[in-house]
């Protein structure tokens, strides 16, 4: 029986949290109860349900593991999801802010045959239009390394890309794109303001000075890294 598009999303998210825990792939009941925007109660109920059909391993007060079977399925709902994403920016001219909802229903009902012919038309992309790492068809997911821009020293001489944009909001993410921040971007942190104060960057030539939250959003790495996915 195929799976529920809401039971996929609980394993998509479960592995997306794992994957940036640097090696730690325990999921607390709390984190995911916090993404996936419902009650304790409800991620109670979820969690039982995924482990008794074998999808994650639940270690009380300890939260969850997902199995080799729940991997498979979450990666295989990721891949959907970021390369429908990636169709709909490249080859259907969609804004990279327009893409995540209609991904999500797209990417529940189309067969992993369309899937794979939308990869080939969008050229074998390698992240999605936010950044973030496709898995390939056979479940094998880059790792990234990247830093929030809040995290990183101001150094004019230090050139850093942006490596993934951290948000699915529409409103910021067309004012990111306007500030020429997208994945990819070259930038220089000229100075970073105390007690999470603005931050002013160097973006083509031009200097831009943006929030501390936005910039907590932006994640960046050396051109090096970047290059690597």
């Amino acid at each position: 029986m195929a799976l529920s598009a809401k039971v996929q999303e609980y394993l998509a998210e479960a592995y997306r949290i794992a994957y940036y825990q640097d090696g730690d792939r325990r999921v607390s009941n709390a984190d995911l109860a916090e993404v996936m925007h419902v009650t304790d109660a409800a991620i109670s109920r979820m969690i039982k349900r995924l482990a008794r059909e074998g999808y994650v391993q639940h270690h009380k007060h300890r939260g969850i593991v997902l199995t080799e079977k729940g991997e498979r399925e979450a990666l295989a709902h990721i891949r959907r999801h970021r390369l429908v994403e990636r169709f709909l920016v490249d080859v259907m001219g969609f804004g990279w802010h327009e893409v995540h909802d209609s991904a999500d229903g797209l990417g529940a009902t189309i067969s992993d045959v369309v899937v794979n012919r939308m990869d080939e038309m969008a050229g074998f992309p390698r992240r999605c239009p936010h950044g973030e790492p496709i898995p390939t068809a056979e479940g094998d997911m880059p790792r990234i390394h990247d830093y929030p821009l809040t995290e990183v020293e101001a150094n004019s001489d230090d050139v850093w890309v942006v490596s993934r944009v951290n948000t699915h909001d529409s409103d910021m993410l067309q004012y990111i794109a306007s500030l020429g921040l997208k994945p990819g971007a070259t930038l220089r942190l000229i100075e970073r303001a105390p007690f999470n104060g603005p931050l002013q960057l160097e973006v083509d030539g031009e200097v831009r000075v943006i929030g501390h939250e936005l910039g907590g959003v932006l994640r960046v790495c050396s051109r090096e890294e970047f290059a690597l996915v």
